[in-house]
């Protein structure tokens, strides 16, 4: 018997307490008052930015579009602004194996966890947690945060990867057989 994964659901859903548009930079920019940053129209851009996108945004893309706005703006601005905002809770971060470090708006007010598609970064969140299991864990470590992603292929691109089997090394097929 498998256990249960509590809710999956897609990141775009309507009614799971995701937050949307206007909502989220609100949200963004809360945190950074409370966190006593001065709101600048650089943030609130920065903001904006990531209720505009619905996907992953690598600190260059953002950078990108910052730039437009604001063509003094340096990327270690940008990037210290991200792994700030990151830290206090704002936008989630993830490592991809080719993409490199990427940012998202932070998605939902409650501990969830990531299923994540390494071809189109489609995302669905669950609320199954590893950490609530009994944990054997060496050193008498006192837990302070985690963090708990899965990546694989989404249903979709397994089946473009079928249908295109010319495009697709040896390994990836393994996986989606």
């Amino acid at each position: 018997m498998y256990p249960s994964y509590g809710r999956i659901s897609l990141d775009a859903e309507e009614g799971n307490g995701l937050m949307k548009g206007e909502e989220m930079a609100k949200e963004m920019l809360s945190i950074m008052m409370r966190k006593g940053w001065r709101i600048t129209d650089q943030r609130r851009t920065l903001a904006q930015i990531f209720t505009e996108t619905e996907g992953y945004l690598s600190p260059k893309d953002v950078y990108e579009s910052m730039r437009l706005k604001y063509p003094g703006v340096s990327f270690d601005t940008v990037y210290r602004n991200l792994r700030m905002l990151s830290e206090m809770g704002g936008l989630e971060q993830f490592y991809f194996l080719e993409g490199g470090l990427k940012f998202k708006a932070s998605c939902q007010s409650h501990h969830h966890h990531h299923l994540i598609c390494i071809n189109c970064e489609k995302t669905l969140t669950f609320d199954y947690c590893p950490m609530e299991q009994k944990l054997d864990l060496p050193g008498n470590y006192k837990i302070i945060n985690h963090r708990f992603e899965i990546y694989g292929i989404c249903e979709s691109c397994q089946g473009e990867i079928k249908n295109d089997k010319v495009d697709t090394d040896e390994e990836t097929e393994s996986l989606i057989d």
